[in-house]
Formats: C-alpha cells, sequence, structure tokens
C-alpha cells in the first residue's frame, strides 16, 4: 500500500497515501492525501494525529452525504478538510488522485488556506503548503 511524500517545502511535506489507516505521528502537521472516502470512519483516522490539511475521495457523495461526512467532523475540531471528485480520481488510489484529483469540496478551515472547489489538486497544494 503506497505511502510516500510528493512534495516538501519550508519544513512541512505533502504526503499521499492509499488509505488513511496509514497515518502516523511522524504525519503530524503534514498536509496528508488519503484515498479512502471521506465517510465518518476517515475522519476518525484523521483526527488521531495533528495534521496541517487532509483530502479524501467524496465517493460519489452517496446516501445523507456519507461520503463527505468526515468534512464536518474534521470541520468541528478545526481540521482542514477537502475531498477530491470520485469522478476525477480513484478511490484508493492515492497516485491517482495526487496526480489527477479536482477539488469537489471543501470545509471552512480549508477554505480559510486557500482551497476551493474545482481547484486541480496537484496545482493547488504545493502553492498551500508554501503559504
Amino acid at each position: 500500500m503506497l505511502k510516500e511524500a510528493v512534495y516538501a517545502a519550508g519544513g512541512r511535506r505533502i504526503v499521499i497515501m492509499d488509505s488513511i489507516t496509514k497515518v502516523a505521528s511522524e504525519d503530524e502537521g503534514c498536509f496528508v492525501v488519503a484515498a479512502s472516502h471521506g465517510g465518518a470512519s476517515s475522519g476518525e483516522f484523521a483526527l488521531d494525529v495533528p495534521l496541517g490539511l487532509v483530502v479524501l475521495n467524496d465517493a460519489g457523495i452517496g446516501k445523507d452525504q456519507a461520503g463527505i461526512a468526515a468534512l464536518g467532523m474534521l470541520e468541528a475540531h478545526g481540521v482542514a478538510a477537502a475531498t477530491v471528485s470520485h469522478n476525477s480520481a480513484r478511490i484508493g488510489d492515492s497516485r491517482d488522485m495526487w496526480e489527477c484529483g479536482v477539488i469537489s469540496r471543501v470545509n471552512i478551515p480549508a477554505r480559510t488556506l486557500g482551497l476551493a472547489e474545482g481547484q486541480s489538486l496537484k496545482d493547488t497544494l504545493p502553492d498551500v503548503l508554501k503559504g
């Protein structure tokens, strides 16, 4: 299962991982792009480590917006989070999310960082990380 840093600036990193279950203490402060769905269980894993940003897959949004439930959960804890459209990137494939992902939803802390719907993940995150 893939987990690797794809960008670094100013002592901070963007880390891609095929599953949010792979987030660990060494990822503290990182921007994490995890190819997991954006549901509540993924949000719980993302809360285990203080991250700078979490990006998940919207999984088609789903019934009662279950595919993006993590956004509100993370926002309630002050954590910046976004999802990419399932139409732009495969669930479970972090390389595809990084290379092809288009942001579909953004919570308020992520919007404050400068993220917005319709942005290319790969084109946007390095600039946001640099500040």
